[in-house]
């Protein structure tokens, strides 16, 4: 059973620095992308950022240059580095992997983890 597990979330001032992480685990041959979203309360699920399996990566317009996705393939992590925190990127953050189950499978898999709540206080 694949699972996503999140940590690093909570409360913190305008300004400050949060650092998000996700692990996956269970039996899997390998991960494609790998990404973090968020939803705010009233709001649609929004792609922050994501990183493909070479390394290349994909970012929102509002965290440019204040966000940093990084993956660690060995260990099959990958991490938020958010920096300059806003108001509005208050949300509950969630860690997405597309997971390829077995070396003959045709595509990968999507999982999500559960959620980790960030909250920025002005």
């Amino acid at each position: 059973q694949v699972q996503l597990v999140e940590s690093g979330g909570g409360l913190v001032q305008a300004g400050r620095s949060l650092r998000l992480s996700c692990v996956v685990s269970g039996s899997i041959f390998s991960i494609n992308a790998m990404g973090w979203y968020r939803q705010a309360p009233g709001k649609q699920r929004e792609s922050v950022a994501t990183i493909t399996s070479d390394g290349r990566t994909n970012y929102a317009d509002s965290v440019k240059g204040r966000f940093t996705i990084s993956r660690d393939n060995a260990k099959n992590t990958v991490n938020l580095l958010m920096n300059s925190l806003k108001p509005e990127d208050t949300a509950v953050y969630y860690c997405n992997a597309n997971v390829v189950l077995h070396w003959y499978s045709g595509g990968g898999y999507e999982y999500w983890g559960q959620g980790t709540q960030v909250t920025v206080s002005s």
